[in-house]
């Protein structure tokens, strides 16, 4: 009985940390500019991941991997942890966190379309409507409690949210791509990723200029534990050991009216009625996408 539900404890665990994360990254930018927060948390999640490396015995592969998977790394760390979530954190600085979030999770839709070029596959008719659904979801909450009376949004605060769902969606098909063990492509993505923010901080000069208050310290080591980190390990275990993905891959959807909670109560946000509505759309577009069709 008690096996039967781990893979539910893992994922469940792995939700309420991700649901927490647009809470964390709205105290982290009231405290610590963009730069030096991802640094902080792209280094915290890199120590992290190597720590569970160690503990697993998986530090032998790190030795193994030749010089085309260091450069396959190279490039998933510049899109992911670097571009996207510096895309990402600037639209959480221009938009309120339950806008910011909902406009991210359109990137499977945006993914079965950027398959078409990468991995030469056809889009089926269902596509073209998940599409539709889902963007009037991205419409309904962009109008902030404001459906015919649109704008209230920042307009280059939803293009970032919608644009950093693209470079995830490029992440996704590249690491998918590549068969490595996950825990060392991650680890390889996030010391790749790490090195460029570093490299950034010292070109631009933000590690002398930037303010380092304990709040956005505390809030960015809290993304590189749960954001990037320690939550990945739990969702990865979860999928592992569940006798069916499917299932628990489906859990992950409670995660943003979660987070609305966490934003509501600690952010003190109101929550635009038109925010879960636009939610509900986004998700029911994502499940028309991933239903697999049945053959009579």
């Amino acid at each position: 009985m008690i096996s039967s539900r781990r893979p539910y404890l893992y994922a469940l665990l792995a939700i309420l940390f991700w649901s927490t994360v647009p809470t964390a990254f709205k105290i982290g930018l009231h405290g610590l500019d963009i730069l030096p927060m991802l640094t902080i948390a792209s280094l915290t999640s890199a120590t992290v991941l190597f720590i569970i490396l160690l503990s697993s015995r998986k530090t032998g592969l790190l030795a193994l991997s030749r010089p085309k998977e260091l450069a396959a790394s190279a490039l998933l760390g510049l899109i992911n942890p670097f571009i996207y979530y510096l895309i990402l954190l600037k639209a959480y600085s221009l938009l309120p966190a339950q806008i910011a979030q909902p406009l991210n999770m359109v990137w499977p839709i945006i993914l079965v379309f950027l398959s078409v070029p990468i991995l030469g596959q056809k889009i089926k008719s269902k596509s073209f409507v998940a599409l539709l659904i889902s963007f009037a979801g991205v419409y309904v909450i962009s109008s902030r409690g404001n459906l015919f009376n649109p704008g209230h949004s920042d307009l280059k605060g939803v293009l970032l949210a919608l644009g950093s769902s693209l470079f995830w969606a490029l992440y996704f098909i590249f690491n998918v791509k590549d068969k490595r063990d996950e825990t060392v492509k991650l680890f390889l993505n996030f010391l790749f990723g790490s090195m460029y923010l570093i490299a950034t901080m010292i070109i631009t000069r933000k590690w002398a200029s930037a303010v380092y208050t304990l709040q956005g310290v505390a809030a960015s080591v809290y993304i590189g534990l749960f954001e990037m980190g320690i939550t990945f390990l739990f969702w990865l275990k979860a999928l592992q050991t569940a006798p069916s993905t499917d299932k628990v891959s489906n859990l992950v959807y409670l995660a943003p009216f979660l987070s609305l909670i966490f934003v509501h109560f600690i952010l003190h946000e109101p929550v635009y009625f038109t925010t879960p509505i636009g939610l509900v759309l986004i998700i029911a577009g994502i499940w028309i996408q991933n239903r697999k069709t049945v053959k009579g």
